[in-house]
């Protein structure tokens, strides 16, 4: 065979290779209506994460949960880097909204907070105001806040579209959000494959667990082409975005490392090109077509309600933590 069909060939397989990661790794799910066993499977589980009285004995299971949320709060530096948004801006003075607040870690950062959770039992960890709620329908009025902030949650909301609909509608005109849910869960967390050693598993576990760094290398490959596909999609049509994102099947069963009980895998980029496509300002965003390999860091947003259409410049993301 002569060189010039081989490398033909190479050609026509790497393509098929590329287009095959396109399927299985864009970000296809788009919201839908969560039955109500699904709900209650989630309320129960995070519900009990906390105990009701102070008095009570303190399970297992909560003792994990709560230290790997403040172990991770701590080692991702959350409390400074949503107080440095909060200096930057001056917004000191500034009506706060934390969504999926747990126990209160930030709400000293302003003085007029207002901490929203869908779990009742956590209510005894507030001093400021905590409101009983679903991210995906919130008991606030229109143009209610100055600031809105939601760290490690939106990957745990069955229909973050309807979430990110909802921090909208209560992010007054020229409102700051900073949005921090873990980027990228994988479908392997929920049963702990990264945590667990292989004596756990029988033959098609083993399999998945020692697949796992090739699973991760090709995401990472078909990210930016996913991200570009996208992006041409809003530019051509000028439309605003669809969030789309990949369902995960949480385990509620057994909380075997950080986002075990995550329901969806979010992309920075198409929440970004979410709100870039309704008229909003990205401040963290890399300019041009960095973006399309940026991972990582928190998405902050400028809302700009009425805009025609979205700002041509974003800012310097180097101003903002990482």
């Amino acid at each position: 065979m002569e060189a010039g069909q081989v490398l033909a060939q190479a050609a026509v397989a790497l393509a098929g290779g590329m287009l095959l990661l396109l399927l299985l790794h864009f970000p296809y799910d788009s919201d839908e209506p969560v039955s109500s066993t699904e709900a209650a499977k989630a309320r129960t589980f995070y519900a009990a994460i906390y105990d009701k009285d102070k008095s009570a004995a303190v399970s297992v299971e909560e003792q994990k949960y709560a230290r790997m949320a403040l172990e991770s709060a701590e080692r991702w530096h959350v409390k400074e880097q949503v107080a440095h948004i909060v200096q930057m801006f001056r917004l000191e003075d500034k009506k706060a909204l934390d969504i999926g607040s747990g126990q209160g870690y930030l709400q000293d950062i302003v003085a007029d907070y207002t901490g929203l959770d869908i779990t009742p039992t956590v209510e005894r960890y507030y001093h400021k105001r905590f409101v009983l709620g679903s991210a995906t329908a919130m008991p606030f009025e229109r143009d209610s806040f100055d600031t809105i902030w939601s760290v490690w949650v939106l990957e745990h909301v069955p229909n973050p579209e309807a979430a990110l609909v909802e921090i909208r509608r209560v992010a007054r005109d020229g409102g700051v959000l900073f949005l921090g849910p873990q980027w990228g869960c994988h479908p392997w967390q929920a049963n702990g494959y990264d945590v667990r050693p292989y004596s756990d598993f029988g033959i098609p576990g083993k399999l998945i667990k020692a697949a796992i760094p090739l699973r991760a290398v090709l995401t990472r490959v078909a990210t930016p082409a996913v991200r570009i596909t996208r992006t041409a999609e809003w530019k051509i049509t000028g439309r605003p975005s669809t969030f789309r994102y990949q369902r995960l099947h949480p385990n509620f069963e057994h909380y075997w490392e950080p986002d075990s009980d995550a329901v969806n895998s979010l992309d920075f980029h198409e929440m970004a090109l979410w709100f870039l496509s309704r008229g909003d300002e990205c401040l963290s965003c890399e300019p041009g077509w960095k973006w399309a390999t940026q991972t990582g860091n928190p998405l902050v947003i400028r809302i700009h309600k009425g805009a025609s259409k979205a700002p041509t410049k974003v800012a310097d993301s180097r101003t903002l933590p990482h």
